[in-house]
């Protein structure tokens, strides 16, 4: 038979409601009766009810995490996986619950967003990217609903917004310095998502760059992340005669580009990814990638956006550091 707070509240010698406080922590209770409550808990095997905890806290204990619309598809691109992961981790550390819905388009996730306040069921929202003029941003601070964000958004310096994300552009900076170094002169560039500030980002930091060691630049822009993105971009990119390197935006455009480039007497090109999709590093004789630390995105979002929630943060954003795989035995 299943025990309920009652059952706690019986063997404690005390209501129903005071378990009620003892779970969430109230200070209105003493000590003492902290402990006695506790032991009973323990005792008696006591699983908490999320909603009914919520009845005193006002907190459900959940936090709400909007995926974008290329999670159809996250079998194919690990990051999400993996930003799910560090994700789960840090809710559980912190005694949360995780609730995800899905988007298959920007109005999508606005409506999962509406959804999830409407319902008055989760303490706080994780989004999974960040976009220029982004909608679901805007409507969370509209609301004053707590928020994180894993990306850099817009105005990165609003208190009311809190993100995590790599310093994309300096990782960017640093491959071209390296290839540059190297004697590269003709740098290709392939990404996806244009209006995603990831993008806007690498892309900014592979131009800066560049011009400030007079590299020649190449840039295509596919539509999704993809192996078939990664193949149109290469085709179109290569074109241009003389292309010794090319930086791709996500593994599985790099993939793609690898394909091509194989297929078409490009073996000698090197490729960078940032992901790093594989966790053997198999990715071929030319192949470097940018470790973002998925799951550390994901860890770090949630208990930047837990410690908002109790007031304890210090700081409304947090960079995670990346790691370049193999290059140095590259160039």
């Amino acid at each position: 038979m299943k025990v309920t707070i009652k059952d706690v509240a019986r063997d404690a010698g005390v209501s129903p409601s005071t378990v009620s406080r003892v779970i969430s922590d109230s200070s209105r209770i003493g000590e003492a009766t902290k402990k006695r409550v506790r032991k009973s808990i323990e005792k008696l095997g006591y699983t908490p009810n999320v909603m009914a905890r919520s009845l005193v806290s006002r907190r459900s204990r959940i936090i709400g995490v909007v995926m974008p619309h290329e999670a159809d598809t996250l079998f194919s691109n690990p990051f999400f996986i993996q930003a799910m992961k560090g994700i789960s981790v840090a809710a559980e550390k912190n005694n949360y619950h995780i609730m995800y819905a899905f988007g298959r388009d920007e109005e999508g996730e606005l409506d999962a967003v509406k959804n999830y306040i409407s319902r008055n069921i989760v303490d706080g929202i994780c989004l999974l990217t960040a976009r220029k003029r982004d909608r679901c941003i805007e409507y969370l601070k509209g609301e004053e609903f707590p928020f994180v964000v894993i990306g850099t958004p817009e105005e990165k310096t609003s208190e009311d917004t809190l993100w995590v994300d790599n310093d994309n552009e300096e990782a960017v900076r640093n491959i071209v310095k390296l290839l540059s170094e190297d004697g590269h002169k003709k740098i290709g560039f392939i990404g996806a998502k244009r209006n995603w500030t990831v993008s806007i980002n690498r892309e900014k930091g592979f131009i800066e760059e560049s011009s400030l060691r007079g590299v020649e630049t190449f840039i295509e822009y596919e539509e999704d992340f993809t192996r078939a993105s990664g193949y149109s971009g290469a085709r179109k990119l290569f074109r241009e005669p003389g292309i010794t390197s090319v930086i791709c935006t996500d593994d599985i455009l790099a993939f793609g580009a690898q394909k091509y480039l194989l297929e078409n007497d490009g073996a000698h090109v090197k490729i960078l990814g940032f992901n790093r999709i594989d966790p053997q590093g198999n990715f071929g004789p030319k192949f470097s990638s940018v470790d973002i630390n998925s799951a550390g995105l994901g860890e770090e979002a949630i208990n930047l956006l837990i410690s908002k929630l109790n007031h304890t943060n210090k700081s409304n954003y947090k960079i995670v550091d990346t790691k370049l795989e193999r290059i140095e035995e590259e160039l």
